[in-house]
């Protein structure tokens, strides 16, 4: 109950102005809906490197006065921390790096709650993809399981989505993808050692990760992969692993186990015996 009053108390400072943080969700109000990628420098203050998508769909949220936004947006990520958390939320406030997404105001707590909600809604993966982009290396899930269905719903959500963001603003989608050939995890400054080897690679491993975790059906591995395909790892990137003590205690429905070729039992039966 402590933590949660804290969280809330900060929102209402944020509210009140008497908090400068936030500074990551600042670059989301800020950013303009229809041209987010221009007059803001590259990972300067404001940047915006999310797909048009997502700074269309919080748009009515632009016309807030900022410290309305600021708290609101921390009220949100305090709401999915809590959902993720659940009865570890006291101990995750606490966790630095959690406290550090908490002030900084970016979405990795968000992306965590979207990877948990993943397995039961694919769709939720249609967030991962449309902002961080490569953290959505946590899809080879469904398909290192053969489940088809999940991961077409997944991926269709996410062009469902983008075609309709791009019918508001082609011009944005163009100006996002020139972004990104532009720059890439390898090029950003990368806090963490981790962070050095080069984007690719790190995806690459993350795959494999995510392979592994759904043959031996274990759903803690993807927030851990994801968290390591991250384009630029910051300290408070690591809050992603807070979806990790729910999901150690969670394991595939029966009927989400995977379609794994049957193998022969050759053993011979033990014969009877009367007693």
């Amino acid at each position: 109950m402590g933590a949660l009053i804290a969280c809330l108390a900060f929102a209402a400072m944020l509210a009140l102005g008497l908090h400068p943080l936030a500074v990551d969700a600042h670059a989301y109000w800020s950013s303009n809906a229809f041209h987010p990628y221009v007059g803001t420098g590259l990972y300067g203050q404001d940047g915006y490197f999310y797909s048009p998508a997502f700074t269309q769909a919080i748009g009515p949220l632009h016309a807030l006065p900022w410290p309305l936004f600021a708290a609101l947006w921390t009220l949100l990520l305090t709401a999915a921390l809590l959902w993720v958390g659940r009865m570890w939320f006291g101990y995750l406030v606490l966790v630095p790096f959690v406290t550090i997404e908490l002030a900084m105001g970016n979405i990795h707590i968000l992306l965590a709650a979207a990877i948990v909600a993943g397995f039961r809604w694919p769709v939720a993966w249609a967030f991962v993809l449309l902002t961080k982009v490569t953290p959505g290396v946590g899809l080879v899930w469904f398909a290192a399981r053969r489940e088809w269905r999940a991961l077409g719903v997944a991926l269709g959500a996410t062009a469902v989505i983008a075609l309709v963001s791009f019918a508001i603003s082609p011009s944005s989608w163009s100006e996002w993808f020139a972004m990104l050939s532009t720059t890439n995890g390898t090029q950003a400054f990368q806090p963490l050692p981790v962070g050095l080897i080069p984007l690719p690679a790190r995806v690459l491993i993350a795959a494999g990760l995510v392979a592994w975790g759904a043959r031996t059906d274990r759903r803690w591995v993807v927030p851990v992969a994801a968290t390591l395909a991250l384009p630029v790892i910051y300290i408070n990137g690591l809050a992603m692993l807070v979806a990790v003590p729910y999901l150690l205690k969670t394991r595939s429905a029966p009927d989400q186990q995977p379609d794994w070729p049957a193998v022969q039992d050759v053993r011979r039966p033990v014969p009877f015996r009367s007693p």
